[in-house]
């Protein structure tokens, strides 16, 4: 990975586009500490010891930003969000499925579609997150107009993180959005270090070498995510000859790749979401975890750092696994595109075998995918509880992130590099 960057900062191109990146980042970790008025970050304090994993992976996301409560203190989770409904409205909706075919202006109008459904998402985010700190007394002066102020201010923070994406990924290196979660990611890392240190002068030798496992495990885990997010099954495709006048087109061999973690890190985005719920209304509504009752005993075992709950979020996750890779792959449009082209796998008939063939392959494929999801989710909440360190219940979300983007960064590095050569060479 060093090779790959001090390779391209050779190049000059590739140079200024790195520099552009570094300049981008840079502004969004000054918009991350600049406050938002008439806020006081000081009361938030008992919003964050909770056990609210959506809040905590808001804050995770957006560096510290949302704890806070800075400008950019609802990071990118709104177009986020956004970006989710629409792959489920191109798949639910004809109009959009046929706009989404159209090709690049195809792809331009959804894209404004997922703009305006940003704004209007970060509008909702962001009243119900002033209501939520008038219940926890950060607003100085509560009232329309303050909320006006604050409401406005959080939304256009997240409009500004959108733009600031979409130039990244225009004029820079790798996806803008997936960069802009990873910064805000590794932001957090100072405090993380400080946490477990504090923690191991308070427990001395027996913590010590409880976060040496812990440090261990998440080698290991890394090692495990970067071996999966390469992994795929390649089906083979035979395309039969064909005579076109004195030419002749096809006998060629090729496959279709289907990666073993296809759907990322986005059913873990919604098993969270699902599993947050219950908490995030009950500090709506007042009730705490362990108060007598019904809810008060439901929030326990619905705590992430019960064994409950991360059964629960275990099969959660594979649950929407399987939603998410059934949205981003039809079986049935492969097999018509290949009969279309002359392309045939070998051994299996052109059709509704060959449909039924990519279907049974992708449910294996997606439960061994679902499993690598879903331990590395589980694993982190497990270690908490034997360690007591804190909420890092959502540290394997972190690490898948931080992970893959780093890879695709340094794959698109190398794919810009080894396309100058070509060019070169051509030239």
């Amino acid at each position: 990975m060093l090779e790959t960057i001090r390779n391209a900062w050779k190049v000059a191109e590739l140079r200024k586009k790195l520099i552009y990146t570094i300049g981008m980042i840079i502004i969004f970790r000054l918009g991350s500490v600049i406050p938002v008025p008439l806020l006081d970050p000081s009361q938030l304090q008992a919003m964050f010891t909770s056990d609210n994993s959506l809040l905590g992976f808001i804050n995770i996301v957006s560096g510290g930003a949302f704890e806070n409560t800075t400008v950019f203190a609802m990071s990118i989770t709104p177009y986020i969000n956004a970006s989710i409904i629409m792959q489920l409205l191109c798949v639910a909706i004809p109009a959009l499925e046929r706009l989404q075919k159209e090709g690049e202006d195809g792809r331009k109008k959804i894209a404004q579609i997922q703009r305006w459904a940003t704004i209007v998402l970060a509008l909702i985010q962001a009243i119900g997150l002033y209501f939520l700190l008038d219940s926890y007394n950060a607003v100085v002066n509560p009232g329309f107009w303050t909320a006006v102020v604050v409401v406005t201010t959080f939304s256009a923070g997240t409009a500004f993180l959108m733009w600031l994406g979409e130039k990244i990924t225009e004029k820079g290196i790798g996806n803008g959005i997936s960069l802009i979660i990873f910064a805000g990611i590794v932001a957090g890392g100072p405090a993380m270090v400080t946490s477990l240190y504090q923690y191991i002068v308070a427990g001395g030798t027996g913590a010590l070498i409880g976060v040496l496992v812990l440090l261990v495990v998440a080698v290991v885990v890394v090692a495990f995510i970067v071996a999966m997010h390469d992994a795929e099954r390649r089906i083979p495709v035979q395309y039969a000859k064909r005579v076109v006048g004195r030419k002749m087109y096809g006998g060629q061999s090729t496959h279709i790749p289907i990666k073993v973690a296809s759907a990322g890190v986005m059913p873990i985005i919604f098993a969270m979401s699902i599993m947050s719920f219950p908490g995030t209304i009950a500090q709506f509504c007042g009730v705490q975890a362990g108060q007598p009752g019904f809810w008060g005993s439901f929030l326990s075992v619905m705590s992430p750092t019960h064994w409950v709950y991360a059964v629960v979020y275990f099969f959660l996750i594979i649950f929407f696994t399987y939603f998410y890779t059934a949205i981003q792959f039809n079986p049935i449009e492969m097999a018509n595109n290949m009969k279309k082209n002359g392309g045939f796998i070998p051994g299996i008939r052109p059709g509704r075998p060959t449909s039924d063939f990519i279907n049974r392959v992708l449910s294996k494929i997606t439960l061994a995918g679902a499993i690598f999801l879903a331990i590395i989710a589980v694993i982190p909440i497990f270690m908490n509880m034997g360690l007591n360190i804190g909420n890092f219940a959502i540290g394997g979300t972190s690490l898948i992130i931080v992970v893959g983007v780093a890879l695709e960064t340094v794959n698109q590095l190398e794919s810009q590099m080894l396309m100058r050569h070509y060019k070169g060479f051509l030239e």
